[in-house]
């Protein structure tokens, strides 16, 4: 009797189903790369559903709105870049950054190598190439007061997003907002050497370059933790594990199986955040300052307005 009595108890568990998961929208800064290997992984290889997560990533039409589209609560996390938290916070957006993806600059100031420059006083002068004002003027003018010189010392040309093809070509002498696990590998690619000149170098205090942000009162929603609990064991076996990684990276995106991102993803694991829900106050409010410092924003806001930690 107690041995049908099990097997009855056993089978009402098989026919149990099991719970939905939860879903949630991540909203991408830019198309799927390597900068995005812990969303990925935790996608591809389990870690969402083992907390039960059905999470989906979406890449944006516009790199400008996924901030704004979950301010307005159309998506549960946006994935952007800390300097960029500052001006919205300015805005009026109600977003708080939840968690670090790239706990580094990956922002840097390059020229070619065996060229005329070989250290940033002989920027003097020359032409320098950019994609957007604002943040990117900030770091270079920080630089060159850092060697002596100033913003009215070089010529600053839009180039757009053709960072490469402008230094190869020699319509600049250098770049300014070149992704160091990015632009130097295209230059390698493209025939050239790359040499780099790191802000954080140079005067600019650490940041992290990609973060995670949500809604202010989507704080708490528990999926926040569990996505955090989830993105942080990916990021782990990422990085313990990363030809396995890589494999399930270019299975979900088979056009990305090339060598500048193949590169990338090994330059971008060591800056990978290994605890993503950790928070350094003190490199928020020393960045905060900064910005204002260099014009960005008109008041350093309170940390407690558009952080937390989620434990």
């Amino acid at each position: 009797m107690i041995r049908f009595a099990a097997a009855l108890f056993a089978m009402a568990l098989t026919l149990t189903p099991a719970a939905a998961a939860d879903k949630m929208t991540v909203l991408l800064d830019w198309f799927v790369n390597p900068d995005h290997a812990p969303l990925i992984v935790a996608k591809e290889k389990g870690f969402f559903a083992k907390h039960g997560l059905e999470v989906e990533l979406v890449e944006p039409a516009d790199p400008n709105l996924p901030p704004k589209l979950v301010a307005a609560g159309q998506g549960d996390i946006a994935v952007t870049y800390q300097p960029n938290l500052y001006l919205q916070i300015q805005e009026g957006l109600p977003l708080t950054r939840i968690g670090g993806v790239v706990d580094t600059p990956l922002n840097c100031l390059v020229a070619l190598e065996g060229g005329s420059i070989t250290s940033l006083k002989d920027l003097k002068g020359k032409k320098i190439g950019y994609s957007i004002s604002g943040f990117e003027d900030a770091l270079l003018g920080m630089m060159l007061e850092n060697n002596g010189l100033k913003a009215s010392d070089v010529e600053m040309i839009n180039v757009n997003f053709a960072l490469t093809p402008a230094l190869m070509s020699k319509q600049v002498d250098a770049v300014i907002g070149a992704f160091r696990n990015f632009e130097l590998t295209q230059i390698k690619l493209a025939g050239g050497k790359g040499l780099a000149f790191f802000p954080e170098e140079h005067g600019v205090p650490l940041y992290d370059e990609l973060i995670y942000v949500a809604k202010n009162d989507r704080v708490k929603d528990p999926k926040i933790k569990k996505f955090l609990a989830a993105i942080q064991e990916a990021t782990i076996f990422l990085i313990n594990h990363p030809d396995d990684s890589w494999g399930a990276f270019i299975k979900a995106y088979p056009k990305l199986d090339d060598e500048l991102n193949k590169t990338a993803w090994a330059q971008t694991l060591p800056r990978f955040a290994k605890t993503p829900a950790s928070l350094d106050k003190t490199r928020y409010e020393n960045f905060g300052d900064f910005m204002k410092e260099r014009g960005l924003i008109k008041s350093v806001p309170d940390i407690s307005t558009f952080t937390t930690e989620i434990r």
